[in-house]
């Protein structure tokens, strides 16, 4: 599916849910894909993508951030505390806040660096054991302890159990950020992401849908 049709479906959601033309945020998630696949999406003039490791994204994007402007990068995977300062000079936006230890080194780094991105806080709707996220009963407590820290907390975000209608939990989710005040919602994948913009999400991410089946490195 080529990246107008999805911005088209996304313009189309966002009117049937009645919000605002370009309220919802098209995070394009160029994780395991090939720099050429990700130059062309960059080259039709799309800046905001999302990457899983600090890793990866240190051996991509500094490259592409002289070459395009405005680029607009999401870390949308597990961060390790020992990898919060790198991943602190490279991304924009932090979408796995998900624990008081990764909230205390993000907090101390951002005096340290004068700087902090945009952070949400992800929440593990399924309450999934292998699954990284603060628990839906813990969420209320967590985001007073990020405040408390004076982290820019944006939203929350999750990634609903595959087996599960994921409209229940983006409704959880909604419900958790509304009542502490937070409008940031980061819900919503290539298969569900209409359903995610009807319940409120502010970002989607889309892979997948835009560059194609991810292409594993080679062992």
């Amino acid at each position: 599916m080529s990246l107008e049709e999805i911005k088209t479906r996304i313009a189309k959601a966002e009117e049937a849910a009645g919000r605002a033309p370009g309220s919802v945020h098209l995070i394009a998630v160029s994780k395991v894909q090939p720099n050429e696949r990700v130059e062309a999406v960059l080259e039709e003039g799309h800046r905001c993508f999302g990457e899983n490791r600090v890793q990866e994204a240190a051996g991509k994007w500094p490259g592409f951030a002289e070459r395009f402007d405005g680029i607009d990068l999401h870390l949308i995977g597990p961060l390790q505390s020992n990898k919060a300062r790198q991943a602190m000079e490279l991304f924009d936006s932090i979408h796995s806040v998900d624990r008081p230890k990764l909230a205390k080194a993000i907090a101390r780094l951002a005096q340290e660096l004068g700087h902090c991105p945009d952070l949400f806080i992800q929440v593990n709707t399924g309450e999934e054991e292998q699954k990284a996220g603060i628990l839906p009963a813990d969420a209320d407590a967590f985001i007073s302890e990020c405040r408390a820290l004076d982290l820019p907390i944006k939203g929350l975000m999750c990634i609903p159990p595959v087996d599960e209608e994921p409209a229940l939990h983006f409704a959880l989710l909604a419900k958790i950020a509304a009542r502490n005040g937070l409008d940031g919602l980061s819900m919503g994948m290539s298969s569900d992401f209409e359903t995610a913009i009807a319940l409120g999400a502010t970002h989607v991410r889309v892979g997948s849908a835009i560059f194609g089946e991810r292409v594993k490195p080679a062992e």
